[in-house]
């Protein structure tokens, strides 16, 4: 980075040098004809327009361009010079007359003609510009110019000296800058790297030094943030390997030992062999439950999942699941209250909002109060309609609300996952709901139950 500024300060320095030297050698000479044939053209644009001051004009153009200007009219000769001498300019360039004449009566009339010539007056070469003003035979106006190319030697000797000292000085600014600038970018980006390798090795408990310029501490805080999103999901992904372990050794264990009692013990006894059997196939339907939680997750988590949108009526589908669980009122006497509008239109996944409310229910069922009272309502809530599963359960502390969410997340010796669950329900509420970027939440109280609820935006209705 210290070579990049450095040498851009010495290619400067070079250009410098190249337009100030070489330029002013070789195209003196070049800038000196653009310019006297200027001044003749204005000359010649002047005398066609008849300005009362072509004089004057002439006069002042002479003195500021160093230019002597003659013009010849029917044979006689005006002079205008740009020092008070009037006779020595004819003197030193009356040789040259004839044939710059000679030269503009063999050529273009209306083109002005250029050649460089040396005096015995005068060390050094004189441009020679002339131009007919008038070209009408017997009444030839023409205009000579004559500009004297001085010597640039010194000119350029004395730029040197000045451009030798320009370099010293920028030289060593241009190092001490390139050396601040270099070390002030390179420094925190090899932080960063040494950071990043130690974030690499696992430690995700690292932090990225906010101190530089807005773009690398832009990227440091996004490091930082990577690092905490790392971190979390190793963690979680601890804590979901140590669960499902946990969950898997359990039914494998069961399962095991049932077989085991299968075979030594009840394989003749049909009543023992069925009550064994039941706990296999009981044990077997957890794990599929789990695995099939555990895939829905997934895919949900990696945008793997799409939703098939549709309208349907939310009512409908709350009833036809509410139907499913009869047998629990008739064996274990439970109680299902439910109260909604007599038709509630929503425009979303009709399977997975299915899901979402079987898993609110099955979760209000397993962690319901005493009096197995079950209670869903939907009420309209502005442009959506809000469905609520309530029951009376020990309801849940404030300050464990927000993690009935997470995977797993076990609240309170009042509010255990029993062994049927996958543990995974709200979780897969959670997930299906974000992707309807519906608005959920849960409210309780410890001793007075909890009621689950989410938002979804009203469909009009569809027509049979």
């Amino acid at each position: 980075m210290w070579t990049y500024f450095a040498g851009l300060g010495i290619g400067v320095l070079m250009l410098l040098w190249v337009l100030q030297i070489f330029f002013l050698n070789n195209g003196y000479e070049r800038m000196k004809i653009q310019e006297v044939d200027r001044v003749g053209g204005l000359l010649k644009s002047a005398y066609k327009s008849q300005d009362k001051n072509l004089n004057s004009s002439i006069q002042e153009l002479s003195v500021i361009n160093d230019f002597y200007v003659m013009m010849e009219v029917k044979g006689q000769i005006l002079l205008f010079a740009p020092e008070q001498e009037s006779t020595l300019p004819i003197y030193k360039y009356k040789d040259q007359l004839p044939q710059l004449k000679e030269a503009i009566f063999k050529g273009d009339p209306d083109s002005p003609t250029f050649f460089k010539f040396s005096t015995m007056y005068e060390k050094y070469s004189t441009l020679a510009y002339a131009l007919f003003l008038d070209d009408t035979k017997d009444k030839e106006v023409i205009l000579y110019i004559f500009s004297p190319l001085y010597p640039v030697t010194s000119t350029v000797n004395i730029l040197k000296d000045q451009l030798i000292n320009v370099t010293i000085i920028t030289l060593l600014v241009t190092f001490i800058l390139a050396g601040y600038l270099a070390s002030s970018i390179s420094k925190p980006i090899r932080g960063i790297t040494s950071t990043a390798k130690q974030m690499g090795t696992g430690d995700y408990n690292v932090n990225f030094r906010v101190d530089s310029f807005t773009e690398i501490n832009n990227l440091a805080n996004t490091l930082n943030m990577t690092a905490y999103e790392l971190g979390m999901a190793d963690t979680r992904q601890k804590d979901l390997i140590a669960n499902v372990s946990h969950d898997l050794k359990t039914p494998l264990t069961m399962i095991r030992s049932y077989a085991e009692m299968i075979r030594d013990l009840s394989g003749n006894d049909p009543e023992k062999r069925e009550v064994h059997l039941g706990v296999i196939i009981d044990e077997s339907v957890r794990m599929a439950n789990l695995v099939s939680d555990m895939a829905t997750i997934s895919a949900m988590r990696t945008a793997k999942m799409e939703l098939n949108k549709s309208s349907f009526d939310l009512s409908a589908i709350t009833a036809s699941i509410l139907a499913s669980y009869e047998i629990l009122e008739a064996q274990e006497g439970y109680q299902f209250k439910f109260t909604c509008p007599k038709e509630c239109f929503v425009y979303a996944d009709e399977d997975r909002i299915k899901q979402v409310i079987a898993n609110l229910t099955g979760n209000a069922i397993k962690y319901g109060g005493e009096d197995k009272l079950v209670s869903v309502n939907i009420r309209r809530s502005g442009k959506k309609y809000r469905l609520e599963v309530s029951d009376n359960g020990p309801g849940i502390s404030a300050e464990e609300l927000p993690h009935v969410w997470d995977r797993y997340y076990k609240v309170s010796s009042n509010y255990v996952r029993p062994a049927s669950g996958t543990g995974l329900g709200l979780s897969i509420v959670k997930e299906i709901l974000t992707l309807h970027h519906a608005r959920y939440g849960v409210s309780s109280k410890l001793g007075k139950g909890s009621t689950f609820w989410f938002e979804l935006e009203m469909a009009k209705p569809q027509k049979a």
